[in-house]
């Protein structure tokens, strides 16, 4: 029998990383994630494992990058500010396909993100990789359940890719409290680590080197193909999205994060006054599910992009994927008739949007 918690999307995160096998976090505090730190450093300990708060970001990195090498599973956790200053050891470890999983509790930008806390605007920044042209995957939950679920599912895709995977939360999912299911997924098996360093007397007495962790790559154009060669299997397997009422809609919602649980929300108050809306909420951001969104979109015309931004990388993509089938309009920071300095989108905000496009 299953145990059922109350539980918030910051512990949700830690949990489900304790669950997936993690036993070793770096990270330097951050609001709003900090309380993930907090429960790692209360936690790890007990089960024979590794909590160490960083002199910053940057380091913290690099510190995953080390203990990644060994084959472990290892994790951290930052907000918008500190996934630019871990830009070098991410990509560092995307070079040398080494394997962890990284959280971001983003909040509204830019810089240091004094615009306030709440907010949706570190899409543009993950979805387009590190720099290097490398691109990893990342998974987008919409309620406390799916933190735990996809966290999960970012440990498997890490190492069965041996890729840097990330998932992208924000302050309400972050602080949201819900009723969560404790229970490890199976995603199915993963191949050897072959390529961890575990010692000499731990792999038959043979050593390996690592070129790339130091950058030193003997064949870049050689790497590339490869890199090209994993980026398909991702997209041909990892695609993942939601869609909610759309078989009739005459106007597909599109969301992601909080603002997909208020979009749904929304769709109920539209069909309840008889207004035909449906809601696509993509969960895999890279790979973006562009033809499944395409499809629907171009069935029912109209779209409306909703995201707690002042829309960016977001509405590029959806545009991307329609490719000019549907008309196309945004509800966000810089939504029409008002200005949202701070504040969250409600579902009557985006009903009074629905009632005037249609």
């Amino acid at each position: 029998m299953t145990e059922k918690i109350l539980c918030t999307g910051n512990d949700a995160v830690a949990r489900a990383a304790i669950s997936a096998g993690c036993k070793h976090f770096f990270a330097y505090p951050i609001t709003p994630q900090s309380e993930i730190g907090q429960y790692m450093a209360r936690e790890l300990p007990k089960i024979g494992g590794c909590f160490l708060q960083s002199e910053g970001e940057y380091a913290a990195g690099y510190m995953v990058l080390g203990a990644a090498l060994s084959g472990e599973r290892v994790m951290t956790a930052t907000s918008s500010p500190g996934i630019a200053l871990m830009q070098e050891p991410l990509s560092m470890m995307m070079t040398a396909e080494i394997p962890a999983v990284v959280v971001d509790t983003q909040r509204l930008g830019p810089g240091t993100g004094t615009g306030g806390q709440q907010g949706q605007t570190d899409y543009t920044y993950l979805t387009r990789g590190v720099f290097g042209d490398l691109r990893y995957p990342v998974f987008a939950p919409y309620s406390v359940s799916e933190v735990y679920e996809y966290v999960q599912l970012a440990f498997h895709i890490a190492d069965k890719y041996r890729v840097l995977s990330m998932v992208l939360n924000d302050f309400v999912l972050a602080r949201m409290t819900e009723y969560l299911e404790l229970k490890t997924f199976d995603f199915g098996s993963l191949p050897e680590k072959e390529w961890a360093l575990k010692g000499s007397a731990n792999k038959g007495g043979r050593s390996d080197l690592l070129f790339t962790v130091t950058g030193f790559m003997i064949d870049i154009p050689g790497f590339f193909v490869q890199q090209k060669i994993k980026s398909d299997k991702i997209m041909e397997s990892e695609i993942r999205y939601d869609t909610y009422k759309t078989e009739d809609a005459e106007l597909i919602l599109v969301a992601y994060g909080y603002t997909a649980r208020v979009a749904k929300n929304a769709v109920n108050l539209a069909r309840e006054k008889g207004i035909k809306v449906g809601m696509f909420r993509p969960i895999s951001l890279w790979p973006f599910p562009k033809q499944a969104l395409h499809d629907t979109a171009a069935k029912a015309g109209k779209v409306l992009v909703v995201e707690d931004g002042p829309g960016g990388g977001f509405i590029d993509d959806v545009e991307l994927s329609v490719k000019g089938k549907a008309s196309i309009n945004f509800l966000g920071i810089q939504a029409r008739h008002t200005f949202r300095p701070e504040g969250l989108i409600f579902p009557e905000r985006i009903l009074q949007e629905v009632r005037e496009l249609l």
